[in-house]
């Protein structure tokens, strides 16, 4: 069955990139759901013979992603970030982020010490701020968002690892609620797609919330919202951690005295920079 779903997915020629970069693990998170296991034990019974029902059920999901385009993330409702589930629907993105590895990390060498108070900026379904909880035992995390959909998933998320105490979600435009709040610590995945790539966005993306992608004709709308006020919401010693992903080269090309930290990553991933206190100070006019 999983070398049938293979075939049909490459054969048609789909877009991976929702939590799998290839047609196996694609096919994987549709058969392990539905057979209600564990991807990873799917080897474990490799010689069973599926039911009937388990055969409909699988063929079913994997033709809505073939004709609908779905991510499978959506079609099961959850997806991996950060060595943890989480669950997603089209409310919010699908998380993908490369600041995963940066959370495992524990953001060295550029935290100084533990942070005791994190800001997640753009939290959507609350993969960063649950991840950062996780990480950071004796951190108190804002997750902010300013979709009211992104935070009842994000509520839920909160409530499935049992953080609430320590992970608030807040609706809020950027830093708008949170005046006078510091933190050690701002970490964004903002919306950063620009309009030429909008455009151009295979069909999976069309199920993911337009607020969570679009910012502008450069992809920068809210970065430079986030890099000015940033000084405001930091403690002396805090950093800003934000991805701008292929809107990168805009950014550079916009601020060139500016000493971005372009993070380098073992495992993928790009367009995701660190600006101390300090630096977001003196350059805070160009912004």
């Amino acid at each position: 069955m999983l070398r049938w779903a293979v075939t049909q997915m490459q054969a048609a020629d789909i877009y991976f990139g929702h939590g799998t970069d290839n047609s196996y693990s694609e096919a994987q998170v549709l058969l392990a759901a539905v057979l209600h296991l564990d991807f990873t034990q799917l080897d474990q019974f490799a010689d069973a013979r599926l039911t009937q029902d388990e055969r409909a059920a699988f063929a079913e999901l994997l033709e809505q992603r073939i004709e609908q385009r779905i991510p499978a993330a959506y079609l099961v409702g959850q997806a991996w970030f950060a060595g943890l589930p989480f669950l997603v629907d089209e409310r919010v993105l699908v998380p993908r982020s490369p600041i995963a590895e940066l959370i495992a990390r524990r953001f060295t060498p550029w935290l100084q010490q533990a942070p005791t108070r994190i800001l997640d900026l753009c939290t959507g379904s609350g993969c960063i701020a649950i991840a950062c909880a996780y990480a950071f035992p004796e951190a108190e995390v804002d997750a902010l968002d300013i979709s009211i959909d992104a935070l009842s998933v994000a509520e839920q998320n909160i409530a499935y690892h049992e953080v609430e105490e320590r992970v608030i979600p807040i609706e809020s435009d950027l830093y708008q609620a949170i005046p006078g709040q510091r933190y050690d610590l701002i970490v964004t995945n903002p919306p950063y797609v620009d309009a030429e790539d909008m455009a151009d966005l295979p069909a999976e993306f069309s199920h993911e919330p337009e607020l969570g992608l679009a910012a502008g004709n450069d992809g920068l709308d809210l970065v430079r919202t986030i890099m000015r006020e940033a000084p405001e919401h930091l403690n002396d010693q805090g950093i800003l951690i934000c991805e701008v992903g292929n809107s990168m080269l805009a950014l550079i090309a916009e601020y060139p005295h500016v000493p971005f930290t372009w993070i380098e990553f073992e495992h993928g991933g790009e367009g995701v920079f660190m600006l101390s206190k300090a630096d977001l100070v003196r350059f805070q006019h160009e912004f």
